[in-house]
């Protein structure tokens, strides 16, 4: 089970949307325990927590810092209290990790030695640093994007309060792993602060920190954090509360608060009107993190752009660009996939060029053989039409990247039945639609699209991406 699966299964189990910091701080240690020496006095707090609040919290965030500082009997006793935690809740190592020599051992530890969940993570050495811990599939990252700490404000609102620093690491962090591998973390008392993380990354899950100010504004701080969804914000318990004798007591009040809140902003968004009435944003596209994840790293765009055909479009495809993206192209695979194991066939093609890494990456998965037609005969050497070994007879699906008019991807099938195979599906990522589906059964070809350009501009204009004039203009074209 991943990460954000088991996170979601916690926030519906337990009705909650809050997590708990097991942080053995001497200076915050109640006076009950204090009696005994540190490190058992410590211990037999962060049991107490986690037996007061398991039935009402849906993730719990271990600081890796107060460990440390504890020396060796700090690291037993972290693995204490990861061993106390009850298997099916999530837990978030909070290490703001960030020297990028020790990221590949690092993340080999704590993901399969310590067996946490997820892992906060600093941004400021890049992707390269990141990389490491997103190829755990079932494991998740936290980029923190934003402290409340007031000494960072400067270097956080830098060059300008318009396009401060903060947002820059929202954007940039998005493309480099999906809604399920990557979520943000945020530390702010200031509920338009989280707006604006909100609009940039309607699809991410938050965690919000150093919210409960003395003048806290929780109703606020949900209004700005939460998804359309009512969810996809993790809100603290407060660290007092957990030197409180009556913690359970007080963390399921503080529950019911947060979800009378919830409820009120789920009913009031219910009866917001939406520019279509037949689009729900409850009914999501299958594939919709991966319609958001297309366009984050720029391989949807808007605008006028001239075709090879010389048509004008109001978007542009590039769909190149998903090699150099590991996490999409691995969603990119798996969609294709799904349509594939449905279908009967001996050997795949890839079309040259945009679709041949896609292909060749859907014959490692499928263990099926492979081959392509050549755009041009070589003028020299064998002169084949068809690279790679096939038997005259067999039946070829056909795997290309988006269909337009159709054109390309036939030429090449017809490469494909002159040298005596067959083929009978063709198989894109995106279709244009405008009747190439037709035009493929004319020619005699089943057309199969992981998904519709509408479908595209549906889901990007539902989750903020584009605006009204995009998408009408993609409407009216």
């Amino acid at each position: 089970m991943t990460f954000f699966d088991k996170l979601q299964n916690n926030i519906l189990q337990n009705d909650t949307l809050l997590f708990v910091g097991l942080d053995p701080n001497p200076e915050m240690m109640p006076a009950r325990y204090e009696s005994e020496d540190v490190i058992t006095g410590l211990w037999n707090w962060l049991q107490f927590i986690i037996t007061e609040t398991a039935d009402f919290v849906c993730a719990y965030k271990p600081t890796l810092g107060f460990y440390e500082a504890l020396g060796v009997p700090g690291l037993e006793l972290l693995h204490k209290t990861l061993a106390a935690v009850p298997k099916h809740i999530p837990i978030i190592l909070d290490a703001k990790h960030s020297d990028l020599n020790t990221s590949t051992i690092f993340a080999r530890t704590v993901f399969t030695q310590w067996q946490v969940d997820a892992i906060t993570l600093s941004p400021y050495t890049g992707q390269d640093h990141v990389v490491p811990f997103l190829i755990y599939p079932d494991k998740a990252v936290f980029i923190l994007c934003c402290t409340s700490n007031p000494g960072a404000e400067t270097l956080q609102r830098y060059p300008t309060n318009e396009s401060p620093l903060y947002l820059q690491v929202v954007k940039e962090s998005k493309t480099w792993g999906t809604p399920e591998q990557l979520g943000l973390e945020v530390g702010t008392t200031n509920p338009e602060l989280l707006a604006l993380i909100r609009a940039v990354a309607p699809e991410r899950v938050i965690m919000a920190r150093s919210i409960w100010a003395q003048d806290s504004k929780l109703n606020q701080i949900l209004e700005a954090g939460l998804n359309t969804n009512g969810d996809g914000l993790l809100i603290p318990v407060p660290l007092e509360m957990l030197t409180t004798s009556k913690l359970s007591e007080e963390i399921q009040s503080l529950r019911s608060e947060i979800n009378q809140v919830r409820t009120e902003i789920i009913r009031d968004a219910s009866t917001c009107s939406v520019w279509l009435p037949d689009v729900c944003f409850l009914n999501q596209h299958p594939h919709h993190d991966l319609i958001l994840q297309l366009y984050d790293v720029g391989c949807i765009m808007f605008g006028d752009f001239v075709q090879a055909s010389g048509a004008v479009f109001p978007y542009y495809i590039d769909l190149r660009k998903i090699i150099s993206n590991p996490q999409v192209f691995n969603q990119v695979l798996s969609a294709y996939e799904e349509i594939l194991k449905n279908l009967h066939f001996d050997r795949l093609a890839g079309i040259p060029y945009g679709s041949l890494p896609t292909a060749t990456g859907l014959a490692l998965r499928l263990q099926c053989p492979m081959i392509f037609p050549r755009k041009e005969v070589k003028a020299h050497g064998t002169r084949r039409v068809i690279e790679g070994n096939f038997i005259p007879g067999e039946t070829v699906a056909v795997v290309d990247d988006i269909l337009i008019s159709g054109k390309s991807v036939m030429e090449g099938a017809e490469k494909i039945k002159s040298a005596g195979l067959n083929v009978n599906d063709i198989v894109v990522l995106i279709d244009h639609e405008e009747g190439v589906q037709d035009r493929l059964i004319e020619n005699g070809y089943r057309g199969h699209a992981v998904f519709t350009i509408s479908e595209i501009t549906n889901t990007l204009y539902q989750a903020g991406r584009i605006n009204e004039e995009q998408f009408l203009a993609f409407a009216e074209g």
